[in-house]
């Protein structure tokens, strides 16, 4: 379609003095998430941007998937901002999950997996998906929880990544419980094991608390429901 017949002057265009400093912003932003998919990324954060949403966007560069051992599509940096922007409703729809999976340009089939694998209905409870993604990034359950940890914990980065010990003993049980060879007196007997480093924490729990976990055979290898 021809332009219109119109000439514009260099005082005829307005930028709003905002604008600089949006775009400074997304590039930021950008070069720190590395989108598989630009162009949805970018959709979705203005989108995210304009209605005072959480932006999906990594807290900190990932080296990229390539070089990574696990290059399922999913990472830390990313589980993080899915975990920001729907852990506040604990209860997410399906829909919803789908929406913000694709935004980060994950391979639809690997949330199917989990989903299957979680038996979900319509409506997702967000700390049980965040386990079996957990252990969909780690081979053990050590590796899962200790994801987990680095994922919700308010430590600063690299730091000891404590949680909360009654999360922890939430997700601990809700894996385990899905392997078919671990036993109910087997979970009590871990979580009572750990008693004494959590009330010295206040509380808390930190992965180098449960390394005795890193001594069980791959979680992807559990006999879970189907």
């Amino acid at each position: 379609m021809p332009l219109p017949d119109v000439l514009f002057c260099a005082q005829q265009i307005e930028i709003p003095p905002e604008f600089p400093d949006i775009l400074k912003q997304f590039t930021k932003a950008a070069i720190r998430t590395q989108p598989r998919d630009v162009l949805q990324w970018s959709a979705a954060y203005f989108s995210a941007l304009s209605k005072g949403e959480t932006l999906p966007v990594k807290e900190r560069y990932e080296m990229p998937v390539a070089t990574q051992k696990n290059d399922t599509g999913l990472t830390p940096g990313l589980l993080k901002i899915l975990h920001n922007q729907l852990s506040p409703k604990n209860l997410v729809e399906e829909a919803e999950l789908v929406e913000k999976w694709k935004d980060l340009g994950l391979p639809i089939q690997q949330l199917q997996n989990i989903l299957q694998l979680g038996q979900f209905e319509d409506e997702i409870e967000w700390m049980k998906f965040l386990a079996l993604a957990c252990s969909d990034l780690g081979g053990t359950l050590f590796s899962a929880l200790k994801y987990a940890c680095e994922i919700l914990t308010t430590d600063p980065t690299g730091g000891a990544a404590h949680i909360q010990f009654e999360t922890f003993k939430y997700l601990y049980t809700y894996l385990a419980m899905m392997d078919t060879e671990i036993l109910e007196s087997d979970i009590e007997a871990t979580l009572l094991s750990l008693q004494e480093d959590v009330d010295k924490q206040g509380g808390l729990i930190q992965p180098r608390n449960f390394k005795q976990l890193n001594k069980s055979r791959p979680h992807n290898e559990s006999k879970v429901p189907s």
